[in-house]
């Protein structure tokens, strides 16, 4: 069936086509799909876990140490675990860590 036949049918034709067919096969047809309780419930797993990311990384921010100290931390706890990743990607390609490529801190 195309879609120009669709115009051509009537809801008798549709109803009987249709009859045969459970919830599910017509959905499928249409390129929908049924929500189930256990999708939803991965969904909103899904979306918790961001929050608590978030959470978190806000309460980091907030966090009772002065707001350059902790920027401070966070900044040399993100490049070293940088520095490492590229040295275990290095390593795994086969490369050669050189000093030219390592920033040096000062």
């Amino acid at each position: 069936m195309r879609w120009s036949d669709v115009a051509d049918l009537r809801w008798k034709d549709v109803k009987k086509a249709v009859k045969g067919m459970d919830r599910g096969d017509v959905l499928h047809r249409l390129g929908l799909e049924e929500h189930t309780p256990t999708s939803d419930f991965f969904t909103g797993l899904g979306l918790f876990a961001v929050g608590v990311l978030v959470g978190a990384g806000l309460g980091v921010m907030f966090a009772p140490k002065p707001g350059a100290e902790t920027r401070s931390q966070l900044t040399d706890t993100l490049r070293n675990r940088g520095n490492r990743m590229a040295e275990d990607l290095g390593r795994r390609m086969g490369v050669e860590p050189s000093q030219a490529s390592t920033p040096h801190m000062s």
